[in-house]
């Protein structure tokens, strides 16, 4: 192991790990209940904290390991592609933050499924929501602790040790801190993420002699790796549709992302947080992508797409700066785990157990408080091991995990918002629909012609949910819930 490499490292972790402390003794003080606290932080995010946490939840191991290892593959054409993702924090608070802050804390929601319950009035759609959301959860969180582990690998260390280092901390700060653990560890992991995003950059760039002689070395390679359909021509006009859908507008589907709606303080900070957010994403998913793209003119031959990162790292940077890097996507990995883990955690407690299974639970803070770290860590053993034998290929692991997501939740969501006709039905039979639907695509993708499947499903779910929607009345007292 080398040490100047692992010392960076080494310190971020015990930073991580102090600030899941802090954020447990804030619950353990909080006046809130519990769930309130535990999960949402008792709506108290201000502008940068809110930005950086959307940010940092959003761009994870795909876009770190995964994406970049992609463009080193096939050239510009994929750091094209990944510049689709650059409006994600604009549509995200500006569709969807203030009507949806509005309505969360009108009807005291925590969760999306606390949505989706009051808006539908029905068990079988927050059933359906809480297990699609725990089984499509599970596969992004194995990709995210496959990444950890990778990045552990670059330094010396062997995959399971790695795995092991990366899930105890960051289960250990998930499941003491709560939400609040895991957006201060976000602000501060998105500030890791940027510097490491950098100096990555700059490194190659000096290490390649510039960006002329990179460009000669990827040209005598392969020329098509600086077009915009990439090697191969594996860059297709419905693959960058398919990824405007996925990775833009699709994001509005994701729970991870769209629960973040439900925890700022107020307007300002949201208006502070669409500017910042929208920057930095673009900051780093350029600096990322290009990264990797360059890095094919300066260490050609990485075979394994995932290694790419790691392996430019080491390779080019010294070895103090190397661990700096490293802390950066380890930061968007983890920053996107504990999101999903506390998520996961939320549709068995929240939306589950105090919805259906012993309500009274929410007055018992001491109780709900004990269950609530022991799921979140049961949850996080479990992807530890299911992510000790690992597939390769994060990147596709996470979109399909993403694709799933928003399958089941785009529409009742957008459509719950801003449609009084909505209806149960209309929802119930989306969801089924779209998550039977988006798996068999998948499974037979080869019949869409570079085409992903969540462009096909987003429109057969639209039609199933609007059908079952003018099909059933809808309730009248969800709507006031919603809008009076």
């Amino acid at each position: 192991m080398n040490l100047q490499v692992a010392i960076p490292i080494v310190l971020y972790l015990a930073i991580v790990f102090y600030i899941g402390y802090l954020a447990n003794r804030s619950i353990s003080k909080a006046k809130a209940s519990f769930l309130s606290e535990y999960f949402i932080g008792n709506r108290s995010m201000g502008g940068f904290v809110l930005a950086m946490t959307l940010v940092a939840t959003y761009v994870s191991a795909s876009s770190f390991i995964g994406g970049p290892g992609m463009a080193y593959k096939v050239g510009l054409g994929w750091v094209l592609l990944a510049m689709v993702q650059v409006p994600t924090a604009y549509l995200t608070l500006g569709f969807l933050g203030k009507k949806f802050a509005i309505v969360a804390r009108k009807i005291n929601a925590i969760t999306i499924n606390d949505f989706l319950r009051v808006r539908y009035e029905n068990k079988a759609v927050v059933v359906i929501a809480s297990v699609s959301l725990l089984i499509f959860f599970t596969a992004a969180i194995v990709a995210q602790f496959i990444g950890g582990a990778r990045l552990f690998e670059a330094i010396g260390v062997p995959y399971k040790i790695g795995l092991f280092i990366f899930a105890l901390t960051v289960i250990f700060y998930t499941a003491i801190g709560g939400f609040r653990a895991v957006v201060l560890t976000d602000a501060f992991q998105g500030i890791v993420m940027m510097c490491g995003t950098f100096a990555l950059l700059i490194g190659i760039i000096k290490a390649g002699g510039g960006m002329e002689a990179i460009s000669a070395n990827i040209i005598a390679q392969d020329p098509a790796l600086l077009t915009p359909f990439g090697a191969g021509g594996f860059v297709t006009k419905p693959f960058i549709l398919s990824f405007w859908i996925l990775v833009c507008l699709g994001v509005l589907g994701l729970p991870h992302t769209a629960v973040r709606c439900i925890g700022y303080k107020d307007s300002r900070s949201m208006h502070r947080a669409i500017v910042i957010g929208t920057f930095v994403t673009g900051f780093l998913m350029l600096e990322m992508h290009l990264a990797g793209a360059l890095g094919r003119g300066v260490l050609p031959g990485i075979e394994v797409v995932d290694s790419v990162i790691p392996t430019l790292t080491i390779k080019i940077l010294p070895p103090i700066f190397a661990g700096i890097f490293l802390a950066g996507p380890m930061a968007s990995i983890m920053s996107t785990v504990d999101s999903q883990l506390l998520l996961a955690s939320a549709a068995i407690i929240n939306d589950l157990y105090v919805g259906y299974i012993n309500p009274e639970a929410a007055h018992d803070n001491y109780r709900v408080k004990r269950i609530s770290f022991i799921v979140t860590a049961l949850i996080g053993v479990i992807v530890f091991l299911v992510a000790l034998n690992p597939p390769s290929l994060i990147v596709w692991i996470n979109l399909f995990a993403f694709g799933g997501l928003e399958a089941v939740f785009f529409w009742p969501i957008v459509m719950g918002l801003y449609w009084k006709r909505a209806t149960a039905s209309g929802a119930l039979a989306s969801m089924i629909v779209g998550v039977v639907f988006f798996i068999c695509l998948s499974r037979y993708s080869s019949i869409l012609h570079g085409m992903h499947p969540i462009v096909p499903t987003f429109v057969v779910t639209f039609i199933v949910f609007v059908m079952g929607s003018y099909m059933s009345a809808p309730s009248v007292d969800a709507v006031k819930k919603v809008w009076e």
